[in-house]
């Protein structure tokens, strides 16, 4: 094999390593028996255990979950109009500031954005009453206000490459704009619209900078919790709730791609 062969193949395994090396300690040690991450003890689940009975891990998992679940689904009817608009309505008073609002999340810094979410929160309450306090309902606000924008981003490119000859069809044939909507332009990208809601709920659900800005007492997301937690030093429990994850996200991965596989099939 001469020097270009083997270069390729040495360059994606160095890669890979770097990659995932990291990913595979961490599962490594979460079957540790010691208190330490750093010595192996020997193998136990004990901290799969002390985990299930952590209530604030639980709580804060399970509060992530609903901010995740709801900020997704709102973002994505409102990427999904705002995508809608932006491609179907041609040139009208206000198309400039609608694309601007909503590819500016895109690229504005993290704490910028939450800075501005909590000072909007601050000022609403004191003119209108609310919200009364910062806590789920701020948190799902504005993860819905930064999700949008890449809803709208992916929404957008599909009807862009979408045959409008469909939708011609279906107004010569006496169809209204709502249900050509419903019956032909929606079936036709719900894929992406899925693509968007599953990165709508991953970006919510690994949010921290944001959720920090505009969270309060009895609304800490996962993310805060466990960036709390390792402030003093990694816990056992952590590396358990991360293989956990990691679990999760790879059977996920793998029904994906089966169903791909079988939907690909003639």
């Amino acid at each position: 094999m001469t020097a270009r062969g083997w270069v390729l193949p040495v360059a994606v395994l160095l890669g890979f390593v770097f990659l995932y090396a990291p990913i595979v300690s961490l599962v490594v040690f979460s079957f540790n028996d010691s208190r330490l991450v750093t010595v192996w003890g020997g193998f136990s689940t004990r901290w799969y255990g002390e985990l299930l009975r952590d209530r604030q891990i639980l709580g804060a998992a399970w509060v992530s979950l609903q901010v995740a679940f709801a900020s997704a689904t709102i973002a994505t009817v409102i990427g999904t109009l705002a995508a809608f608009v932006l491609t179907r309505f041609g040139s009208f008073t206000g198309r400039l500031l609608l694309t601007g609002m909503a590819t500016a999340p895109l690229v504005m810094p993290e704490v910028i954005t939450g800075l501005s979410l909590l000072l909007l929160f601050v000022s609403m309450e004191l003119t209108l009453g609310w919200p009364a306090g910062r806590g789920l309902t701020t948190v799902i606000i504005a993860h819905t206000t930064f999700c949008a924008a890449f809803v709208a981003v992916i929404a957008q490119s599909r009807l862009r490459d979408m045959d409008e000859s469909l939708e011609e069809a279906a107004r010569d044939l006496g169809a209204g704009p709502v249900r050509v909507f419903f019956d032909v332009t929606l079936p036709v990208i719900a894929p992406a619209l899925v693509s968007g809601w599953l990165l709508a709920f991953t970006l919510s659900l690994d949010d921290l900078v944001i959720a920090s800005f505009v969270s309060g007492p009895g609304a800490s997301t996962l993310p805060m919790v466990v960036f709390s937690k390792i402030r003093l030093g990694v816990s056992p429990d952590i590396n358990a709730l991360a293989t956990i994850i990691i679990a999760v996200v790879v059977i996920a991965v793998v029904i994906a791609g089966l169903l791909l596989r079988r939907s690909a099939r003639p």
